[in-house]
């Protein structure tokens, strides 16, 4: 496959990270919108650095260096062995074209991905906070698990380990949106619900200021979608030129379906369309349909992304009612929930030339690791971040806005009134 066609594929990637960014800006506070927004552009700042200077190192590529042990008398490949500060890329671009294209991808992916907490943290986490959890989830989180899956680790060499299929995950529905789900949740759980939100014991409304905006934002996330997919195909499972293609239209069914099962769900439900829980749908779709990306048939694409839509609008209402969840945006429901059905539904539908069972079990292997070893190093890593730099903004800021509170100035003076001024306390 072209390296022009991989390049110009990756070169769409910040436009899902745009589109996110519209999104959790929308569905929070118009009080805390510039926040949001800067926070958005200092994590894609931070984790690009890290990455590059950190995280790379770690990840690596398959065939390139790595750390290695032996278990069974068969080696596992645990961690990534590249030269730090990136110095492997010093003549990259000419020598070493693939691990180049590896970098760059990861640069733009996991700007991406660690957006997804912000969303969870919205109107009440610190930016001195998003700052310092963004380094470790581009210097350690995100390389770690990369490594597993896109680096040759060892949830990709199943099949000499235990005489499994490999793992499964094309365009990054572990790698990228359950690891940045499982931070979010991490984020939520540390900071707590915002004021207002549960008093009484009742869970309060508090609707996204701009639904205008977080439509839109989905737009801008199919397109930059269907670029990481395709990357990502071309580079760790050498899809061809209609493979590429098919990730193409696959993404957009299901984004479609994911939508339209929301929207279905919605009006089923609460008598009308929730434009916000659609908008989730839509994503949810894009997520879930991640992991098989152009290895699916249509149909099975169009059926995982009804369940994920479907699938989303339940989440957030028992992350909201019943855990007592407050998640503004729904990254966890969207990309957790999400990401986690896509990895299994991998599994059930994905092409197998053995047993379709081992197929599942290699999935869930993966599903195992994430929720086992992946979310608790990601929440005590988050708990003792939260004692150097604590996370929650005082209770006066959360009530003014991050905007007044953390940078003097609001996103809309003298042009919005704030509507949840009047949410009690």
């Amino acid at each position: 496959m072209s390296v022009d066609l991989c390049l110009l594929c990756i070169l769409l990637i910040p436009l899902a990270a745009t589109g996110l960014a519209l999104i959790h800006q929308g569905l929070g506070r118009s009080r805390s919108a510039a926040h949001a927004m800067l926070a958005t552009l200092c994590s894609l700042a931070i984790t690009a650095i890290v990455f590059v200077l950190i995280g790379s190192a770690w990840m690596g590529f398959p065939t390139g260096l790595a750390h290695i042990v032996h278990v069974r008398h068969a080696p596992l490949d645990w961690l990534g062995a590249e030269p730090f500060f990136g110095l492997g890329l010093r003549f990259g671009v000419l020598h070493r074209p693939y691990a180049a294209l590896v970098v760059a991808l990861g640069l733009f992916a996991v700007g991406m991905a660690s957006l997804i907490p912000i969303s969870s943290g919205s109107d009440r986490w610190r930016l001195a906070a998003i700052c310092a959890a963004s380094v470790l989830f581009a210097g350690l989180y995100f390389p770690l698990f990369g490594h597993w899956v896109w680096g040759g680790g060892w949830l990709a060499q199943l099949t000499p380990l235990f005489g499994l299929p490999a793992f499964t995950d094309v365009g990054g529905a572990g790698v990228l949106q359950v690891v940045g789900g499982l931070a979010a949740l991490s984020v939520a759980w540390i900071l707590g619900p915002r004021q207002g939100k549960y008093a009484d014991g009742i869970a309060a409304a508090i609707p996204g200021h701009n639904i205008v905006q977080v439509l839109f934002g989905c737009i801008f996330a199919l397109m930059g979608w269907i670029g990481l997919e395709a990357a990502a195909g071309i580079l760790f499972h050498h899809a061809d030129f209609s493979q590429v293609v098919l990730t193409v239209i696959n993404a957009v069914l299901a984004a479609s379906s994911g939508c339209l099962a929301a929207v279905l769900t919605t009006q089923i439900r609460y008598r009308k369309p929730d434009a916000s829980l659609s908008a989730n749908g839509w994503i949810a779709g894009l997520v879930a349909g991640s992991a098989g990306c152009g290895l699916l048939s249509p149909l099975a694409t169009i059926v995982i992304g009804l369940v994920a839509g479907a699938l989303v609008t339940l989440l957030v209402e028992a992350l909201e009612l019943r855990l007592f969840i407050d998640d503004p945006g729904g990254a966890i429901s969207v990309h957790l929930g999400a990401g986690l059905w896509g990895l299994l539904a991998f599994g059930v539908f994905g092409p197998t030339q053995g047993s379709r069972i081992a197929l599942v079990l290699a999935q869930l292997i993966g599903i195992a690791t994430l929720l086992g070893l992946m979310f608790p190093l990601i929440h005590m890593s988050h708990r003792l971040l939260n004692r150097l730099v604590p996370f929650r903004v005082d209770g006066d800021g959360d009530w003014q806005g991050m905007d007044i509170r953390e940078l003097g100035a609001g996103a809309y003076p003298e042009f919005v009134v704030h509507a949840d001024e009047f949410v009690p306390r």
